[in-house]
């Protein structure tokens, strides 16, 4: 059948065989359709990371690590890594990471040098880690948060630097440093609603600036010799001065227990003694005979062969130790009586 019009004649044949032409490309148009429609609706979020989803540019809502769903053309998302820890650095750039990091070859003198309390200057190169810890103030409360949080940075640490002497800069202040400059990141960082949380600040180094580097180390030198001469006297005065402490505290206990020995003994003596004169007073005669009899016993084993007449007994003394004078002899064989 012929289909006649004022300009041209159709074929139905061809009719069909077009229309059978444009519906592979109708199914095609409609795939890629569809492929885009869903990469617009499905999105997903890594184990660290949220969705922060926008809605014609107005916050939305937070969305948590795994497959998502959102409106196509109208919402649009921004994914924060808020589980990684951040890092950034000052006075110095990381080059490359492998088995040692390797540092680029120059120093960022205008973020390192700093002026101390007492008006010397140090280079100081630090790090600090961080984490985004709310999305929503990260995005939308500071413009170019990374930049504003890099001169948080400077401004905490130069504070912190400047109420400090170079020596405890370089020396012992690292440690009350990097604690103190953390809080006061972090109160800066709350004020300014960055929604940033500080993981620690790390000073990587601290020196004098090279012109007057090779004088502090001959300083560091002097100083170390001395605290070594120091520690060497110390360690003399502990071996010494605790044994020569021992020894008088030792001399002093001794006297004190020879006085007080000497005062007992003393005090016992005169105990005895009233006691005695107590007994003598009831009793001269007997207590006389008794004290001389008691002290002669006492004396007469000490004298050896000797005997002592006394007028008083008349006669031999019946305490006298005969025994003794057996063997004692004299020239004549006659026993010798003094």
């Amino acid at each position: 059948m012929d289909i006649k019009g004022p300009d041209q004649v159709f074929d139905m044949d061809s009719l069909k065989k077009i229309q059978i032409k444009k519906k592979p490309i109708q199914w095609i148009l409609l795939g890629i359709v569809a492929l885009i429609l869903l990469f617009n609706i499905v999105y997903q979020n890594e184990p660290e990371e949220v969705g922060v989803v926008l809605r014609f540019g107005k916050y939305v809502k937070t969305t948590a690590p795994g497959l998502r769903l959102k409106l196509p053309f109208i919402e649009s998302v921004t994914k924060l890594p808020v589980q990684r820890q951040l890092k950034q650095e000052f006075g110095f750039r990381t080059e490359a990471i492998a088995q040692r990091t390797r540092y680029s070859p120059y120093n960022l003198l205008e973020e390192s040098s700093m002026l101390s309390g007492d008006l010397n200057v140090a280079i100081v190169e630090w790090t600090v880690q961080y984490k985004i810890d709310n999305p929503k103030e990260y995005l939308f409360k500071v413009r170019d948060v990374e930049d504003t949080f890099r001169d948080m940075n400077e401004a905490v640490i130069r504070a912190v630097v400047g109420d400090r002497t170079i020596t405890e800069v370089l020396t012992i202040g690292r440690e009350e440093i990097q604690s103190t400059a953390k809080i006061k990141l972090q109160e800066l960082c709350r004020l300014y609603e960055n929604g940033l949380t500080i993981d620690q600040i790390i000073l990587q180094n601290v020196n004098p600036p090279e012109s007057v580097q090779p004088s502090w180390n001959e300083v560091n030198q002097a100083e170390q010799q001395k605290d070594r001469l120091i520690n060497e006297a110390l360690g003399e005065y502990n071996q010494v001065i605790p044994r020569a402490e021992g020894e008088a505290q030792q001399t002093v206990l001794q006297a004190e227990g020879y006085a007080l020995d000497r005062v007992n003994s003393a005090r016992g003596e005169a105990a005895r003694f009233k006691e005695l004169y107590a007994e003598y007073r009831l009793a001269p005669q007997v207590t006389r005979q008794r004290m001389y009899l008691e002290t002669m016993q006492n004396i007469l084993p000490k004298l050896g062969g000797k005997l002592y007449l006394d007028n008083d007994a008349k006669g031999v003394m019946p305490l006298l130790p005969l025994e003794s004078l057996q063997g004692i002899t004299g020239s004549s064989g006659r026993r010798e009586v003094q």
